[in-house]
């Protein structure tokens, strides 16, 4: 049954708000995010040539962003080239599960990070709160066996951003919708795989 038109016309407008914010939210973040890329990738680099690799979580829709980053390092983004060393601690099931079973959900980053993670080794956590508690949790776990830090957050980076070293990285989208920030973390992984690439093996 088509829809009547007045109920089309107001699913349009819906439409194009949603992109309309959509392009907001990227051209906002272009702008403040630019040098903090640089810097992120730069981090990866060095440690990839260091033999190194990149511990990646989240929850949610940003377990969905840990993963798909580790499967574009392993696999490969838009370029031939060797694998790159990258875990996403959301995959295993069994692990997590356990962990969450035994132990407590706050710790189904923690404890892997405890077993896989090695000094130089980095830490890539999604949180669009800023505020997930097993990935505050994780990047404590982090700090304490010297692991570089990237966090991709949103909002106003929440409790993750005190916990932070100068030597951490943040890339915060300010925006207000999850949905939003989501989308701007997507972006940045394309961008950040491909300066990988670039700067790698270009």
């Amino acid at each position: 049954m088509p829809l009547h038109k007045n109920t089309s016309m107001n699913l349009e407008l819906i439409i194009k708000q949603h992109f309309n914010e959509h392009a907001t939210a990227v051209s906002a973040s272009q702008k403040q995010l630019e040098p903090t890329i640089v810097e992120a990738v730069g981090l990866i680099v060095a440690a990839i040539k260091s033999n190194n690799k990149l511990l990646c979580c989240g929850n949610g829709g940003s377990s969905g962003d840990a993963s798909h980053l580790a499967s574009e390092l392993i696999n490969r983004f838009e370029m031939e080239r060797k694998a790159i060393p990258a875990i996403a601690l959301t995959t295993d099931s069994a692990v997590v599960t356990s962990i969450a079973n035994d132990y407590h959900f706050d710790k189904v980053f923690s404890r892997q990070i405890e077993a896989l993670g090695n000094q130089a080794d980095i830490l890539i956590a999604f949180s669009t709160s800023g505020n997930s508690k097993n990935i505050i949790s994780a990047i404590q776990t982090a700090q304490a066996q010297n692991l570089k830090i990237i966090v991709f957050t949103g909002k106003n980076g929440g409790e993750i951003r005190k916990l932070l070293s100068k030597d951490d990285i943040e890339l915060c989208v300010s925006a207000e919708k999850t949905s939003r920030i989501q989308e701007i973390h997507l972006i940045l992984i394309h961008c950040i795989c491909d300066l990988i690439d670039r700067s790698l093996f270009n």
